[in-house]
């Protein structure tokens, strides 16, 4: 039963009643459930904190930024890419593609509402999702919560002891843009991962001089094999073979076209890529050039950091390095813990419980699109999913539907 306190804060603030679901995030998950939904003649809303659609692609990446993955695997649900983009399109193409996506299916994000709490009312059966933006303050009351904010909504900065007395520049991988800005400069970037990796060779390009920070373990694998992509091969050969043979085949690959990685200080997990991949999420790195760079010397490998002190770093094997700027390639991660209310589909790292294929679906009209640690194809079948659930019941349901609750006088018509 809602407190007093709940129910004098409802009437409080504006409402709008959303003939539909409330989706939450404008990005390619968003955007593919939205679309999805149309085709099953279903209207929705989508909530986004930013002013545009894919605010991490648009905002958050660097310059040099390709899908890392060929184009059939990237595209969303009932719209491919265009015949003349490349194998993997830039990050400018890829924007373009769901500017045009959004148009096709006539998406329209209310853009700058950030959502400050979503939780189920059980009194009346309806999630209300609380958002502030352009000094307003606004509640979406509706049948169905899509969450869609995805994988990577809040940025991860690790505690590093001394960083604050560096004196140096210190950024985050999402701020970085071009190597141009560190030119004869000594960068240390700190992570492994294709982030960490493709911004050693962007700074490389750019005459700076990278050491890349390798803490634990990593899988590298060659972006392509005789000209096909790794990652097509691998779903390929998992149609006839099972996993774990996979990835030895893909290790073996590996050893024949890189050589032995582990000593140029990158040390290879005991679990193979792919395993681990479904099992942890963490993506191997596809070389798109880091690897010659580091072999010839021009990124310098070195162990995790003990202190930071200003102008330099200690780490942890004993060495001292003289450093200019710091570049935190240390991820992202999702942010739905701190807005989802009074709901245990998520557990605290803000991925659903349940793991895949069945991670897309709660209760109470709750589902989650693009948390499957299996990219933009694994966020594509979770909004087919979520789309066709939605769709049987909005044509079950009687129309026009009854409202469970009255709307005080100061509420939004419906949207």
């Amino acid at each position: 039963m809602a407190s007093m306190t709940d129910r004098l804060d409802f009437f409080s603030r504006r409402c709008a009643w959303v003939n539909g679901p409330i989706i939450v995030g404008a990005g390619p998950s968003g955007l593919a459930v939205a679309a999805c939904l149309k085709e099953h003649g279903v209207p929705s809303v989508i909530l986004e904190r930013a002013d545009c659609i894919a605010s991490l692609w648009q905002k958050r990446t660097y310059d040099r930024l390709k899908l890392h993955l060929p184009k059939q695997f990237c595209q969303l649900p009932k719209f491919p890419f265009p015949e003349h983009y490349p194998e993997y399109p830039t990050k400018k193409q890829f924007v373009d593609y769901l500017e045009s996506y959004a148009k096709h299916f006539e998406i329209s994000p209310r853009f700058n509402q950030s959502v400050q709490s979503a939780r189920y009312d059980e009194t009346c059966g309806l999630w209300r999702v609380r958002t502030v933006g352009a000094g307003a303050e606004v509640e979406y009351i509706g049948r169905w919560l899509v969450v869609a904010t995805g994988e990577n909504a809040e940025k991860v900065v690790p505690e590093l002891e001394g960083l604050g007395g560096f004196g140096g520049d210190v950024i985050h991988a999402c701020d970085y843009k071009s190597g141009e800005a560190y030119r004869g400069k000594r960068v240390l970037v700190i992570g492994c991962g294709n982030s960490g990796m493709e911004l050693c060779l962007d700074l490389c390009d750019h005459d700076a001089f990278p050491a890349m920070v390798v803490r634990d373990s990593v899988h590298v694998l060659p972006r392509e094999v005789l000209g096909k992509s790794t990652f097509e091969l691998a779903v390929l050969l998992m149609k006839w073979l099972p996993l774990w043979l996979v990835d030895k085949i893909l290790l073996w690959l590996a050893w024949l076209l890189l050589g032995n990685v582990e000593k140029h200080g990158l040390r290879r997990p005991s679990t193979g890529p792919l395993e681990l991949k479904n099992t942890q999420g963490r993506t191997p790195v596809l070389d798109l050039g880091a690897l010659a760079k580091i072999r010839s010397g021009d990124i310098k490998v070195v162990p995790g950091i003990k202190r930071f002190s200003s102008g330099s770093v200690e780490l942890v094997d004993g060495q001292a390095l003289d450093i200019d700027s710091v570049i935190l390639a240390t991820g992202y991660r999702s942010n739905v813990p701190q807005w989802l209310q009074g709901c245990d589909f998520f557990s605290k790292d803000g991925f659903p419980k349940t793991p895949f294929p069945n991670g897309w679906k709660g209760q109470s009209g709750l589902y989650a699109v693009g948390f499957t640690r299996r990219g933009l194809a694994g966020a594509s079948s979770d909004a087919a999913r979520t789309a066709k659930d939605i769709g049987r019941m909005w044509k079950e349901e009687t129309k026009p539907a009854k409202r469970p609750v009255a709307c005080h006088r100061r509420c939004i018509s419906q949207i």
